[in-house]
């Protein structure tokens, strides 16, 4: 099935180029531990950040990172739980990957400097969250564990001369040869001396790690600087995307009223629960029970229907997390994030029921990968929320995300040999600077907030779509940062929405009201699309079908 598609950003000619070895765009876990390993190899590597270096979605990161670290655990306990998050579209091989070179991957991570919680006998103080069935979330300063990860690889990246960072730098587009492969990136670089203004990194090898797309919505979760520019630059470059209708919605964000409305909004880690909080209605009855056998801590998707539902019965805006239980003592050693956050706004968690609501929180979708990190256009990889690895499905398990970014990014670097990774020259882009006006960005997300979010349907679908298409002929914007980001977040809305169109049936975290139950024989496989002559081409790929195989 095809679409058409406009690609609405053409970078200009770059005013002056730097060359590397490997570009890394993006500074969280996935970005900054495949700078370290790939600098490790001897390689030159070049790391552009669209804010600071410690500023993205990593470092919000409350709950921790999933492991089977204990006695009693094991990978295949891991796998297990994980595959039956993911409502059946998990790529069991991909999965398998994760839950056994995971461990590893969090010993390295202790070695380098990053300072988990440990029990009185100096082990890993292990946790559970929604979907686990034992103990194995590692956590730092309580519920502060993305916080704790980032500044240890933040300082190791800082000490590195072999790293180059560019702060406050937007990557725009990639740059290929006349074959196909990628050479570079074209980028707008602000304050940085002699590279400020557009100019262009040159390399062999790209890897996007730019995180989320939750500034695609009216409300969620991440912070600003998640606008999707790395899926996009994929998207209009003819990578293969997959998943991208898989979008998840934390059950427990704290509800302000009017506050929220707009913009990032204060996430309740699931790991309130997982330490006794339990969820109840505006009239105070616990429902989760009733709901699914693990009750408050079933897998994310299914408390967060449940949730909506409550409301809906309710008529409330809604419900309560109440973890009054805890007390002041578990609170303020488990959760001293939290607990500083709510009092800020007026809630004590310790003597008060918190109210919650659902919010956009993360993405399961992104940029097709096989197993070492590779997309569909040689020279380019992705790792972390920006790429699609098969791990999540259609419903990531609580705290594999930073798992998953950490045992793919090493994966990405052990098949970086620059012999296999020919250098040519770029062919240049040309043309008129073409985005959409930065004004668009809050129709475009208020549109998807209203037809894409939790509750979809073929009406709510094609209400957006059609809202799309008039922001995508409109005049063009200037082009500035904010029109550059506003462009990006219209291309992932725009093929979110195709994906979640054609896929008729619920699954996972994408809930159509008007198919309301699974469709195994039609929609076991995943939606892969890519943009072909302008148009964006979509085909379902089979489980167990090979990659690249699907791709061609």
């Amino acid at each position: 099935m095809t679409e058409a598609f406009a690609t609405h950003l053409r970078a200009p000619e770059p005013g002056w180029t730097e060359e590397a070895d490997v570009v890394v765009i993006g500074s969280g876990i996935a970005g900054l531990s495949v700078a370290l390993r790939a600098q490790a190899l001897g390689r030159r590597v070049l790391l552009i950040t669209k804010a600071s270096v410690e500023h993205g979605s990593t470092a919000w990161a409350q709950g921790g990172i999933a492991a089977a670290m204990s006695e009693d655990d094991s990978p295949e306990h891991h796998l297990v739980d994980t595959l039956n998050a993911g409502a059946g579209l998990c790529d069991e091989e991909a999965v398998r990957v994760l839950v056994t070179q995971g461990p590893g991957a969090v010993r390295r991570l202790v070695e380098l400097g990053t300072r988990f919680d440990l029990t009185a006998a100096g082990d890993l103080a292990l946790t559970r969250e929604g979907g686990h069935l034992r103990d194995r979330i590692a956590h730092a300063g309580g519920d502060a564990t993305g916080a704790e990860i980032v500044r240890a690889l933040v300082s190791a990246v800082r000490e590195n001369p072999g790293i180059t960072v560019y702060e406050r730098a937007l990557a725009l587009d990639l740059l290929t040869d006349s074959q196909g492969s990628v050479q570079g990136v074209t980028l707008h670089v602000m304050g940085q001396g002699q590279r400020d203004g557009v100019g262009a990194a040159i390399a062999p090898a790209v890897v996007i790690a730019t995180g989320g797309i939750g500034q695609v919505f009216q409300s969620t979760t991440n912070p600003e600087v998640a606008t999707g520019d790395g899926v996009a630059m994929a998207i209009r470059a003819g990578a293969a995307v997959a998943d991208l209708e898989f979008v998840q919605f934390h059950p427990t964000v704290l509800w302000m009223g009017a506050r929220s409305s707009w913009g990032q909004q204060p996430l309740v880690s699931e790991a309130v629960r997982g330490e006794g909080a339990v969820l109840l209605d505006v009239e105070g009855r616990r429902f989760m029970a009733a709901e699914h056998p693990m009750a408050d801590l079933a897998p994310r998707d299914i408390v967060a229907k449940a949730v909506v539902r409550r409301m809906i019965a309710t008529g409330a805006d809604h419900v309560w997390l109440d973890g009054r239980a805890l007390g002041e003592e578990v609170w303020s050693k488990r959760f001293p994030t939290i607990l500083a956050r709510c009092r800020e706004l007026g809630v004590d968690p310790v003597s008060d029921r918190i109210p919650v609501a659902p919010a956009q929180h993360y993405a399961s979708g992104g940029i097709r990968t096989d197993l070492d990190g590779r997309s569909s256009i040689p020279g380019l990889f992705a790792c972390g929320e920006a790429a699609c690895t098969g791990v999540h499905g259609a419903n990531r398990l609580a705290s594999n995300s930073l798992l998953e970014g950490l045992v793919f990014a090493e994966r990405i670097t052990s098949c970086l040999e620059l012999g296999g990774l020919p250098r040519r020259d770029p062919c240049w882009p040309s043309g008129h600077v073409h985005v959409v006006s930065a004004e668009a960005r809050p129709r475009i997300q208020q549109a998807m907030s209203h037809g894409v979010g939790l509750l979809r349907s073929a009406k709510s679908l094609q209400e957006v779509t059609d809202t799309l298409r008039d922001v995508a002929a409109e005049d063009c914007g200037e082009p500035c940062t904010a029109a550059w980001e506003t462009s990006n977040i219209l291309t992932v809305a725009s093929v979110l929405t195709l994906c979640a169109s054609q896929r008729t049936e619920t699954r996972g975290s994408h809930w159509r009201e008007d198919f309301p139950a699974s469709d195994d024989e039609h929609w076991l496989a995943h939606l892969t699309g890519r943009v072909v002559s302008g148009r964006l081409e979509t085909t379902k790929e089979r489980l167990g079908s090979p990659r690249w195989e699907a791709w061609q």
